[in-house]
């Protein structure tokens, strides 16, 4: 699909995509960025699990965001790259990639422990605890990039790593067994994350019924159904080359821009909208960020006029 976006677009038409997509990913970054020093401007938040997960998730898409827009201007500014060089490349989008619905089922299983197990919430959902998930999720995450790179090294020779080739995975990892293995990891990490979020759901739907107060135990509802609306974002990208195969013969002369469309919609948006939902949700950290912010703002101000 790329190979052909660059054949189609004309230099003007490249440039201005390109400026769109780097644009873009410069600003959700920059949000994202205002998330992140939020959460490190209160000690509060360091100390509650979900702030942590959720900060995780915003720091993961930050660097899916900026590897996927080098990709993008690699695939006009350079089409062919070392293979070693593309493969680092590769292997962090793909493993960055893994991590969000991952990352995702455990923000819906911290929710589930707080509201069905709210005694123990405490005692189980630590921050050393917190942070040893993550280190779990970026080594499930590696599991499925490392098995690629071995099969790589069994079928491939070493001089294909001094080679150039377009840096898309089809072409670092040409193999049909490199398909099967992705294929096979993807169903089984989904259907994991769909599991965990339908059972944390129902038993939190459940509880919800049966308490006294329905405050809480509501709002984690809704939480978790964030949870699920974030991981059809996150499956957007799946269903993508299936789009492009759709649309492209009934408007073949916008083959390009219909390309373009699919990537920005289905790659680039989803890691804007969902860590804004959370955030703005979240009355405490609204709440820090605005201070936090309007503070700095009036220290900006207040500086030059004393200078």
């Amino acid at each position: 699909m790329n190979s052909t976006v660059r054949i189609v677009d004309s230099y003007e038409e490249a440039l201005a995509k390109n400026i769109v997509i780097v644009c873009l990913g410069f600003i959700i970054n920059f949000i994202n960025g205002m998330l992140v020093v939020t959460f490190f401007s209160n000690t509060m938040f360091s100390r509650d699990s979900r702030y942590i997960l959720y900060i995780h998730l915003v720091i993961n898409d930050m660097l899916m965001i900026c590897v996927t827009v080098i990709l993008y201007v690699l695939s006009y500014a350079s089409p062919l790259v070392n293979v070693s060089w593309c493969c680092i490349l590769v292997v962090l989008s793909s493993t960055t990639f893994m991590i969000t619905p991952l990352n995702l089922a455990g923000m819906a299983i911290e929710r589930f422990i707080a509201i069905c197990k709210p005694l123990h919430h405490s005692q189980i959902c630590t921050p050393q605890r917190t942070y040893i998930f993550i280190c779990l999720l970026w080594t499930l995450g590696a599991i499925h990039c490392l098995a690629d790179i071995i099969i790589l090294l069994l079928t491939q020779p070493i001089s294909f790593f001094r080679s150039f080739v377009p840096c898309y995975i089809i072409y670092v990892f040409p193999s049909k067994a490199h398909q099967e293995h992705t294929t096979a990891s993807q169903v089984i990490y989904m259907s994991l994350v769909w599991i965990i979020l339908i059972y944390t759901y129902c038993r939190v739907l459940f509880t919800a019924r049966k308490a006294v107060s329905k405050g809480s135990a509501n709002k984690a509802q809704s939480t978790i159904l964030l949870h699920g609306v974030q991981l059809l974002l996150c499956m957007l990208s799946y269903i993508a080359p299936f789009m492009y195969i759709i649309i492209t013969p009934v408007f073949p002369q916008h083959r390009a821009n219909i390309g373009f469309c699919i990537y920005l919609f289905t790659i680039i948006m989803p890691r804007l909208l969902s860590p804004l939902i959370y955030g703005i949700r979240d009355q405490k950290f609204i709440k820090q960020m605005k201070e936090y912010f309007t503070c700095k703002v009036i220290n900006v101000k207040i500086v030059p006029s004393k200078l």
